[in-house]
């Protein structure tokens, strides 16, 4: 859609150009039209070619179809069992801490 918008703007601005009166060519200018047209021609042509050798975008992610897992079985636990959390020590900070999780059984 853009390429489409500049290259429309881009045919209108030349048809423009070719329409309007130019101003007559003097000799005096010292060849300043003909420097104009080249500094254009080699200006156009640098932007010309960074234009094409410039990186294309990454491809889009590929898609990934969502798969499914079964649900893992219902932990059955005994009624005399239960969980605790004990004390452990800590050598780097020197004092007791609450522990893991723990099923414990009788």
């Amino acid at each position: 859609m853009i390429r489409t918008v500049a290259t429309l703007l881009a045919a209108g601005l030349v048809s423009l150009a070719t329409v309007l009166p130019g101003t007559p060519a003097r000799a005096r200018d010292g060849g300043a039209v003909a420097a104009g047209v080249i500094g254009g021609l080699a200006a156009g042509a640098l932007i010309g070619s960074a234009v094409a050798n410039s990186r294309r975008p990454p491809p889009p992610p590929a898609y990934v179809a969502p798969s499914y897992y079964a649900p893992p079985p219902p932990v059955v636990v005994e009624e005399d069992c239960w969980y605790e959390r004990p004390r452990v020590w800590d050598p780097y900070a020197g004092v007791w801490r609450r522990g893991p999780r723990r099923l414990v059984c009788d």
